[in-house]
């Protein structure tokens, strides 16, 4: 029996794409080299565009047509469609799954998918560590919360068993994977379920001081929670300086992590990374706007005077330091002023690379539900075209 995996999407997918592979090999099934002569065809979805959701629809009717000549072909999907479908309480999504995709055999969580086996890695030096799945954040406009849920970090001495593995294997670099890696052990250390309400009430918010919190202890060590000052409030506690530390402790050549969030940066972060050359030295930083009243209405927690101050904080502790981020342009209500906020933003951080999206309307988010996708599609890609020219060096 052969299997093939087709994966979509970010590179936490096709670090679960390489843990499904253990899983499959584990059964006794042999990798196929395309799905034409597999008998297992896996699809691990991605659904943060529409356009990353037609493509497997595309994919899924292709398979469809060579079940005719394969009947013993079985159709397995997972990732993000899945995640949103069963997250789902109503049930209609997964109808509309099932009625768009008949030929599919199988949707499978990916949560099926666990830990307990080393991941088959498609590179040999190069090695993705997922450090924390999910996202509690709910930004206005993307549906990761859905597809994944809520926030849940790996035990830090799991994750650092799996790096030194990889150390004494011969792997020189491994990227730290997570929605939001800077937040990394807030649930081990308060309880997931604490989490939620701290940052959805109010009332509930941290203030100046933050009382009952534990200490997290590791190794015979109780390390005591890091927090980032934002907004005049404490927010979560997080164990990712101490992570980090250990992990390039080890001597790997590099160490990357993606993503970062901007309001979870905090100096002892910053020092740390500043500390260890091995430790990259492009980071990954999301803007998504660099307008305050579309940051407010995509619910991003900062300004973007507050997004240039980090990034000048980070430039003086490391200066050696280049970023990449993400923007969506055509959010529902921008305006030719805000956008142009969002250039002027770009020429001032001077980028080394952007990852530029037009906006589309996802299923469940807020965005979808209250508010208008009003930029007709001309106006998005021509203000996509302009900021890929400006800040990647791409002509059109």
């Amino acid at each position: 029996m052969k299997y093939f995996i087709k994966t979509f999407g970010c590179q936490q997918n096709h670090a679960d794409s390489e843990r499904i592979a253990a899983n499959y090999k584990a059964k006794g099934f042999t990798k196929a080299r395309s799905y034409q002569n597999a008998d297992h065809v896996i699809i691990n979805t991605c659904m943060i565009r529409q356009a990353a959701e037609n493509r497997v629809y595309g994919l899924v009717n292709n398979l469809g047509i060579l079940k005719q000549s394969h009947p013993n072909l079985r159709i397995i999907v997972t990732g993000c469609m899945v995640g949103a479908a069963f997250r789902d309480k109503t049930g209609k999504f997964f109808a509309r799954l099932r009625k768009i995709l008949p030929q599919v055999d199988e949707f499978m969580p990916i949560e099926e998918i666990g830990f307990n086996t080393e991941p088959i890695r498609v590179s040999k030096t190069q090695a993705w560590v997922p450090i924390s799945n999910g996202c509690n954040n709910f930004c206005t406009y993307c549906i990761v919360p859905f597809t994944r849920g809520r926030e849940i970090s790996r035990p830090m001495a799991e994750i650092l068993n799996e790096c030194t593995e990889l150390k004494n294997k011969g792997y020189t670099e491994i990227t730290l994977l997570g929605q939001n890696v800077n937040s990394y052990g807030a649930d081990l250390v308060l309880g997931g379920k604490n989490i939620q309400v701290m940052r959805d009430i109010k009332e509930k918010y941290f203030e100046d001081k933050v009382t009952d919190i534990k200490e997290y202890e590791f190794n015979g060590r109780k390390l005591k929670p890091v927090f980032v000052k934002h907004l005049g409030r404490q927010r979560l506690p997080t164990l990712f300086p101490y992570l980090l530390e250990e992990i390039a402790k080890l001597g790997f050549k590099k160490v990357d992590f993606i993503s970062s969030n901007p309001w979870d940066f905090s100096d002892e972060l910053i020092a740390t990374i500043a500390k260890h050359s091995n430790l990259t030295r492009t980071l990954h930083l999301p803007v998504q706007s660099g307008d305050n009243a579309v940051l407010k209405r995509m619910n991003r927690w900062y300004t973007r005077e507050e997004y240039l101050t980090l990034i000048k904080k980070i430039r003086q502790a490391i200066p050696k330091i280049q970023f990449t981020t993400d923007i969506i342009v055509g959010f529902c209500g921008e305006t030719d002023q805000e956008y142009e906020n969002t250039i002027k933003l770009c020429e001032e951080v001077n980028f080394a690379k952007a990852y530029i999206a037009m906006y589309s309307e996802r299923p469940f988010t807020a965005a979808t539900k209250v508010m208008n996708d009003n930029i007709p599609f001309p106006i998005k890609k021509k203000r996509w075209m302009r900021l890929d020219t400006l800040v990647n060096k791409y002509e059109h």
